[in-house]
């Protein structure tokens, strides 16, 4: 169970939208200005469930094919023109991506998809199926993945696009306000447990 603890203050509607999120399976987004503590969330549930973390940081340019696989084509047709053996087996020119490492984990894991509002407006609709049915199929070996444990899926955003409501529709949903005054003053004395309350104050 995820709750606040000495390296991370939460609120009580986070801890209740991250275990509702883990009991049901089903992906949490979470939303806020940067530097709210969104990505360290992924982080901290991670260590409160004793899960590995797999990170998927998202920029302007990353397609959803990648956090499935990449096939290499263009590797496999040099090697094939080289001679090289490797070339018959397809399977040396697929580049497993971040939720195929999810899927096959020995164990449950968390999945931390980091600012998703970065990349195309159709990227989240075209994972909507795979996290969805928690499987993909992988055409050129004509194989499907699914996963073995169910991973804890957390998706951050920045807030700077609007998300496509078929997606918004199958995730668990939470704001992180920025910290009022209490609540700052909470974070500053757990990481700095040794300051002075009077400096913290001030420098609030």
């Amino acid at each position: 169970m995820f709750q606040t603890s000495k390296d991370y203050v939460s609120t009580r509607e986070l801890e209740v939208a991250v275990n509702a999120a883990i009991a049901l399976s089903r992906p949490l987004l979470v939303k806020g200005e940067p530097g709210t503590g969104k990505t360290v969330l992924a982080q901290e549930v991670a260590r409160a469930l004793g899960a590995p973390l797999i990170e998927w940081h998202i920029k302007s340019t990353t397609k959803a094919q990648q956090g499935l696989y990449e096939y290499d084509a263009v590797s496999r047709l040099r090697d094939g023109q080289l001679g090289e053996a490797r070339v018959h087996d397809i399977r040396n020119y697929i580049k497993r991506g971040k939720l195929w490492d999810a899927f096959t984990a020995e164990s449950r894991v968390v999945l931390l998809i980091d600012e998703i509002d970065k990349a195309d407006i159709e990227f989240p609709n075209d994972l909507l199926l795979e996290l969805d049915r928690m499987e993909f199929h992988v055409y050129e070996t004509g194989e499907t993945i699914r996963a073995t444990q169910r991973p804890v899926v957390i998706i951050t955003s920045n807030n700077e696009k609007e998300l496509p409501d078929a997606f918004l529709r199958r995730c668990f949903f939470h704001f992180i306000r920025f910290p009022d005054r209490e609540t700052m003053e909470k974070i500053v004395a757990a990481h700095h447990p040794g300051i002075k309350q009077d400096s913290s104050r001030s420098a609030r």
